[in-house]
C-alpha cells in the first residue's frame, strides 16, 4: 500500500461567459495534487491510502465520499471542523491552468507532528508535494514524516510549485531542498524548476538532488516528453504523445502515479531496487507515465485513467 499526503481541495472551474454580468457558472470538482495521486492510484490498480486533514463542512463530506468511492483507504484522514481549501482554476488556451486558492485556516493546513501515523510493513511507500510542503503546520508534519521514514520506505516527491498559496520563492525554494534530501524519486516538471532555479539549468539541479537519498529525478516537459536524471546511467529523454488536449489539469499527477505504478507491478518499488534500474527498464517506466498522462490531458479536469486505458 502506498500512504499519499497532502492536500485535497475543490477545484472551481469557471465556465463560458453567460450573457448577464452579475452571474458567473463554476463547475467544481473533487482535486489537489496528493488527492489526485491517490485516485490515480487506485484507478491503476494499486492499494493507497490518503493522509490529510478534511474539513467536516459539505465540501469535505464530499472529498472523502470520493475516496472512499474510489477505494482510497481513509484511515490515516484526520477530520477537522475548519473549512475546506477552495482553488479557483482559468484553463488557457494552450489547455494549461491558473490557480486561485482560498485556503488560510482550512483543514488541510491543520495537520501537526502529533498526529503522524505509525506505519506498519504494509505501507510501501509515501509519496508528498504540492502546497502542503510550505504552509504551516502541516509543511512541518510532513518534513518529520518523511525524515521519519526515509531509511524504510520509498519516498517520492514532487514539488508542484503554486505560489497563489505561498508566495515566497525563497520559502519555496527551503522547503524543496529540505524535502528533496529524504526523497528517493523526485519528479518536477520544468516550469516548476524554471519558477525555483531561473538560473540553474536542470542537469545542474538534478546533480544536487543525486548527491543525498534521491536515486532517480525524472522532469516532465509538457508536448516534449520527460527526461530521467540517473546516478550511474546519465540522462536522456522520452517523446510526448501526440494527442487532441482538452487541459494539463491533473496530467502531472497521472504522470506521478504512474511512475509508483511502474514499480509497484515490477517489485521494484524500494529504495534498494531504485539504483539498480536498467536503461531499458527506465525508458519503459517514462513511457507508460508519458502514455498515462496523455490519456488525462484528452479529458476536461483532473479525470484520471483506469489501468486498461493505459497502453
Amino acid at each position: 500500500m502506498y500512504l499519499v499526503c497532502g492536500e485535497a481541495l475543490f477545484d472551481f472551474f469557471s465556465q463560458p461567459d453567460s450573457a448577464q454580468l452579475n452571474k458567473i457558472g463554476y463547475q467544481a470538482i473533487a482535486g489537489g495534487s496528493p488527492f489526485n495521486v491517490a485516485v490515480g492510484l487506485r484507478r491503476l490498480g494499486v492499494d493507497a491510502g490518503f493522509f490529510a486533514g478534511i474539513s467536516t463542512d459539505y465540501l469535505g463530506k464530499r472529498l472523502a465520499a470520493v475516496l472512499k468511492e474510489e477505494g482510497v483507504r481513509d484511515d490515516f484522514l484526520i477530520h477537522f471542523d475548519a473549512p475546506t481549501t477552495l482553488s479557483m482554476v482559468a484553463v488557457g488556451a494552450d489547455g494549461s491552468p491558473q490557480y486561485s486558492f482560498r485556503g488560510e485556516g482550512c483543514a488541510d493546513r491543520l495537520l501537526t507532528t502529533d498526529q503522524l501515523p505509525v506505519l506498519d510493513t504494509s505501507v510501501r511507500g509515501l509519496h508528498v508535494g504540492s502546497f502542503s510542503l510550505v504552509v504551516q503546520p502541516v509543511a512541518d508534519a510532513l518534513l518529520a514524516l518523511v525524515r521519519r521514514e526515509s531509511g524504510q520506505r520509498l519516498i517520492t516527491f514532487d514539488p508542484n510549485v503554486r505560489l497563489n498559496p505561498a508566495p515566497s520563492i525563497e520559502l519555496w525554494r527551503n522547503q524543496v531542498a529540505q524535502f528533496a534530501e529524504h526523497a528517493h524519486l523526485i519528479k518536477v516538471s520544468d516550469e516548476d524548476l524554471h519558477l525555483l532555479y531561473p538560473d540553474t539549468d536542470a542537469k545542474t539541479v538534478a546533480r544536487g538532488w543525486l548527491q543525498h537519498n534521491c536515486q532517480l529525478v525524472i522532469m516532465t516537459r509538457g508536448r516534449q516528453g520527460a527526461t530521467v536524471f540517473t546516478r550511474e546511467l546519465g540522462h536522456w529523454s522520452v517523446p510526448a504523445r501526440d494527442v487532441e488536449t482538452a487541459d494539463t489539469v491533473g496530467a502531472g499527477d497521472t504522470f506521478q502515479a504512474a511512475l509508483i505504478t511502474f514499480l509497484t507491478e515490477r517489485h521494484l518499488d524500494t529504495p534498494a531496487s531504485l539504483p539498480g534500474l536498467s536503461r531499458e527498464t527506465l525508458t519503459d517506466m517514462l513511457n507508460f507515465a508519458v502514455a498515462a498522462a496523455a490519456v488525462t490531458c484528452t479529458r476536461v479536469g483532473p479525470d484520471l485513467p483506469y489501468r486498461d486505458q493505459v497502453v
